[in-house]
């Protein structure tokens, strides 16, 4: 890169603060670098209700808005801004359609304030879907389909990370715009639960869609937490799906002695198959910069690192969001 060059955009699609009003946003500047930052903080999952998910994004907003070196994201212009000047920009996501409280018109109202990605399922199935840790995978229901119809509409992403097997592809048959898989990863590499088959990879590409690849240990290996692991898992998702299908949400968690303990509190969320390496292990945002070098070093070429590390997320962004629809 040229001193001219602003560097290269990460766009990290899914991370988690505490969620209580107590959390500090400062912990977000740990993405900051030369080419600028978008991060999608989560806001709420299954058990939190449509207040938990407000109070929560108005004190995420207000924490935003009150750090110098942190922007709140509304616009695709936003983010090609912080890429320009090396700013961190920031928008929200829902691991869950609970906090909807089963108002479609919510959809809008979160979109308002800036959630930008919705996933129908977490774990387990609701109003809307199945679950990956679902015994009996009965797929997305026709409420479900109508929350993917008003998400289309709106212009927020739908996510079928979580969701389970038939779900996913059911995201992937229903959505008219690209779908993604917010932070997730390749279960022919490592056979978890909250991965992804094949096919839904190859249905969620074939919607035009991005797969967002997560640095959880649980998901890479036996809790292996490495830039191996992860790489092992970005060649998979390259080979299969094409560079331009795979991108970043590394799921890292500034709460994570908080998610130890609701693992250890809601076992029927997290059974087993999260609890039984012990507590989880994340890769750092800091690693990210070594997973530059790294893939630089295994051969991929600067296109293919800059569309992995935020280009394949900023263009479907640009096909998918809208602006904000008048309530009037």
């Amino acid at each position: 890169m040229t001193s001219s060059d602003p560097g290269r955009l990460l766009w990290e699609e899914h991370c988690c603060l505490p969620l209580d009003t107590e959390a500090s946003v400062t912990e977000l500047n740990r993405y900051g670098r030369r080419g600028g930052a978008y991060v999608s903080v989560n806001v709420g999952y299954s058990p939190h209700s449509k207040a938990d998910a407000l109070s929560y994004l108005e004190h995420f907003r207000v924490g935003v808005e009150a750090d110098d070196h942190l922007a709140l994201a509304e616009t695709v212009a936003d983010i090609d801004a912080a890429h320009a000047t090396g700013r961190t920009v920031v928008a929200f996501d829902l691991e869950d359609s609970g906090p909807l409280e089963g108002d479609l018109d919510m959809v809008d109202r979160f979109y308002e304030l800036g959630v930008r990605a919705l996933l129908p399922t977490y774990n387990l199935r609701n109003a809307a879907g199945s679950g990956c840790l679902d015994v009996v995978d009965e797929g997305l229901t026709d409420y479900g389909r109508a929350l993917v119809a008003r998400m289309n509409e709106v212009g927020m992403f739908v996510d079928g990370s979580h969701c389970s097997t038939r779900t996913g592809l059911d995201l992937s048959e229903a959505s008219t715009q690209p779908m993604i898989y917010s932070h997730s990863g390749m279960r022919s590499v490592w056979n978890h639960e909250r991965n992804i088959t094949d096919e839904q990879a190859l249905a969620c590409a074939e919607t035009g869609g991005v797969i967002g690849l997560a640095g959880v240990g649980i998901f890479l290996g036996p809790n292996t937490a490495t830039l191996d692991a992860l790489i092992a898992q970005i060649d998979y998702a390259v080979d299969l799906v094409g560079i331009d299908h795979v991108g970043l949400g590394s799921d890292f968690c500034f709460d994570n002695e908080d998610f130890t303990n609701a693992t250890i509190t809601n076992p029927e969320l997290f059974p087993e198959a999260y609890t039984r390496w012990g507590p989880l292990t994340f890769i750092e945002p800091e690693e990210l910069h070594d997973l530059e070098h790294a893939l630089e070093n295994r051969g991929y070429t600067d296109d293919a690192i800059t569309a992995i590390f935020g280009g394949n997320f900023r263009r479907i962004a640009g096909d998918v969001w809208k602006p904000v629809r008048s309530r009037h």
